[in-house]
């Protein structure tokens, strides 16, 4: 299907007569002026999606409302760490890059969670040094990691143990990560979770205040979150019966779901919370402990529908098919190289004739890239009109998550520029690199 469809798109892009325009610029515009491919982000989508997370959890959770995290590897700049810091929304980080970003942009470090599951001690340390307000821990070495370097800096370091319930969510293995057989957290079926804990709490420098939990990614049921929410709330009941004392803090992690295709639809912030606050609270009262405060991390539900990628067709060609029947490769200046998703993940998208009107028929096709690769496949069948032709612009939408972020120089290709476009204006926030960037590491 190749119609311009407003639940795929951001929500300020629209087909107006016979091009795609984004913020009121048509997409043949900003390819003139910043060339392909290109990742064009809707800088008020961006700003609106963030806000509304952040009131939903509020009124969902009233005082035992917590952050909203933004997952930095989603996509993170300068500038988008700078959007997430006017907007009042904290930053999850889980590397060394990503928390430098933050720090270049000025971003608050008490709004910064660290995460990962082998973090380095030049990470920790300098994570440390910046004052991010809560390190999750991921395993028994990082405790005693942690623990140290906070000793020599003097620091009583706020932390998190992250919990791995034994949930299976729906969507795919690769970012299923709450089930057992997976690198992240502590097993609570195995009881490494409240070995965890014992661990943590004779560290002096260590300051346990909650419990961290993230089952996936892409997901659209609230099975997998209420399943892992009441074996938390059943961990956090033991701690009190244990301790005394009640663990203040829960984050549920996220991994909403979006659209990629017609009919899916992006999840709705207050529906998800409302729901997620009805699970937590009937939990917490039949555990006979209070609210604690609840932070949740959106992931790729903020910034994945802003994004539309625009390439431009390079050749086309037709391949004969069994039965007598054809398919039209349509190949495109970038491809895996600025979007992985599709052979990592078989992730599918859409794509549509950007700037001007299709004419006659349509024809199965395929959408793939320049690569040296047979499976570097940006969508593997697609109706699009049969009379495109080199020039011609191609806009995926939703590719604001993990797009730029998981971008290679494959093939030695250079990655794209990002620009944000908002009220008819648009401006680089990521230059495109060059063969000189690329040479440049060369000894």
């Amino acid at each position: 299907m190749s119609a311009f469809d407003p639940a795929v798109f951001s929500r300020h892009s629209r087909f107006d007569v016979d091009h795609l325009s984004i913020a009121t610029i048509p997409a043949s515009d900003l390819v003139a002026e910043f060339g392909t491919p290109l990742f064009v982000v809707d800088e008020a989508d961006f700003r609106s999606r963030a806000a509304q997370w952040k009131s939903a959890l509020e009124e969902a959770f009233g005082v035992s409302a917590g952050s909203v995290y933004y997952a930095a590897k989603s996509f993170i700049s300068k500038e988008v760490a700078r959007w997430v810091e006017q907007v009042g929304v904290g930053l999850d980080v889980c590397t060394g890059g990503e928390l430098a970003v933050a720090q270049a942009s000025g971003f608050p470090a008490n709004r910064v969670e660290l995460h990962g599951n082998n973090k380095s001690e030049d990470e920790i340390r300098e994570a440390i040094s910046y004052g991010v307000h809560t390190i999750v821990i991921d395993s028994f070495f990082e405790i005693e990691r942690v623990a140290r370097i906070a000793s020599e800096l003097n620091v009583l370091q706020r932390v998190y143990i992250r919990v791995t319930p034994g949930v299976e969510a729906h969507t795919h293995e690769f970012i299923s990560t709450a089930h057992e057989d997976v690198k992240f957290g502590f097993s609570l079926a195995s009881g490494a979770a409240w070995d965890a804990i014992s661990a943590i709490r004779v560290e002096k420098s260590l300051k346990l205040v909650g419990l961290h939990s993230h089952i996936g990614s892409q997901i659209f049921e609230s099975e997998g979150f209420a399943a892992a929410a009441a074996k938390l709330i059943t961990l956090l009941a033991r701690f009190k019966e244990t301790y005394g004392d009640q663990l203040p803090e829960l984050d549920l992690g996220g991994g909403y779901g979006i659209a990629y295709l017609p009919g899916e639809v992006t999840l709705d912030p207050s529906s998800v919370l409302n729901e997620l606050a009805e699970i937590v609270k009937r939990e917490c009262a039949a555990a006979q402990i209070a609210v604690p405060i609840i932070s949740i991390e959106p992931g790729r539900a903020i910034v994945g529908p802003t994004t539309t990628t625009l390439y431009t067709v390079g050749t086309t060609k037709d391949v004969e098919l069994d039965g007598g029947q054809s398919r039209r490769y349509i190949a495109v200046d970038g491809g895996m190289s600025d979007n992985i998703r599709p052979a990592l993940y078989g992730a599918e998208y859409i794509a549509i004739l950007a700037n001007r009107l299709p004419l006659g028929p349509t024809q199965v096709s395929r959408v793939v890239g320049k690569h040296c690769e047979s499976g570097d496949i940006i969508i593997r069948d697609i109706e699009l009109s049969a009379d495109i032709q080199p020039g011609d612009i191609l806009a995926v939408p939703a590719t604001g998550a993990y797009g730029y972020s998981m971008a290679s120089n494959y093939n030695h290709v250079p990655r794209p520029a990002v620009i944000a476009v908002i009220d008819g204006k648009a401006r680089l926030i990521v230059r495109r690199e060059s063969i000189a960037d690329l040479l440049a590491l060369e000894i």
